[in-house]
């Protein structure tokens, strides 16, 4: 597995201060919040885009893709019966594609909740469709310029849309598209029934793309999730793609989190390694 950490927990700092931090805890690869770049990301260029991935490169960091797609500009939603705002938002996501490709990224990550929201009242099965719609245009965009579109299910605390693995795979599966498979988050994967191993490995098949963190909003290792059956889980999967440190509460300060979360994680994989040594 390859680690990035996600680079809005560097509030307030510059792009370069921020991939030279990452780098100097050993990540590999840097995630990017598209609003933390520009004020409305849907002015972000190219070029600019180009520019950004010579930074990251310059500090021995890959972009491993974005994530926050939709959290500006506001109003933006992905299933809204207003053709326009519609239109606008999958124009949107398409330009994120191509930033993303210019980046050199892997991976765009959807989650963005009140983007994909169903009003109260409002016909699931009608926003169901026109969800379905928004993202194959996005995922017809990666096929024509590189990169993974990853779902990401969230807890019924953020969202009413895609809750669950099983139910944001019934998407992926009607998308029908390569470009188009499966994010997890630990936080999110908290709220569901089942456990967060046996969501893993019943996921195996779609699973691209992978945030490390915990319930309490801090970094893994901060709250009671244990990450041994996670680690076991992804390993016997097989999975080796990224995984990506994502908090919500940053009173630590981002130098601390960035350092104590991948110690504790490589702590994690050794651990790991070690057992199956013994065995």
């Amino acid at each position: 597995m390859k680690y990035a950490i996600c680079n809005e927990t560097y509030q307030n700092w510059s792009f370069e201060d921020t991939c030279r931090d990452i780098a100097s805890h050993g990540y590999q690869g840097v995630e990017i919040a598209p609003f933390t770049l520009k004020k409305n990301p849907e002015e972000l260029t190219i070029s600019e885009a180009k520019t950004f991935a010579k930074i990251a490169k310059a500090h021995d960091l890959e972009v491993a893709g974005l994530h926050w797609l939709l959290t500006k500009p506001v109003g933006l939603h992905i299933s809204t019966p207003d053709c326009e705002v519609r239109k606008r938002t999958t124009n949107f996501l398409q330009h994120l594609v191509r930033l993303n490709a210019a980046m050199g990224g892997d991976v765009l990550v959807f989650g963005s909740p009140m983007s994909r929201n169903v009003p109260e009242g409002e016909d699931y099965n009608e926003y169901w469709d026109r969800a379905r719609d928004s993202i194959a245009i996005m995922a017809n965009e990666a096929e024509n310029e590189g990169g993974i579109i990853a779902i990401e299910p969230l807890g019924h605390v953020e969202t009413n849309f895609f809750t669950s693995a099983e139910e944001t795979i019934k998407m992926i599966k009607e998308i029908n598209s390569p470009n188009c498979r499966l994010h997890l988050d630990v936080k999110a994967m908290s709220y569901e029934d089942k456990a967060i191993a046996d969501i893993i490995a019943d996921s195996a098949e779609y699973l691209e793309h992978f945030h490390a963190n915990d319930p309490n909003l801090r970094g893994p290792g901060t709250g009671d999730i244990d990450y041994a059956p996670i680690y076991k889980a992804l390993n016997k999967i097989n999975y080796s793609k990224w995984l990506s440190i994502e908090v919500f509460n940053y009173d630590e300060g981002p130098e601390n989190i960035a350092r104590n979360s991948i110690e504790f994680l490589k702590n994690c994989e050794k651990k790991y390694e070690s057992s199956q040594t013994i065995s």
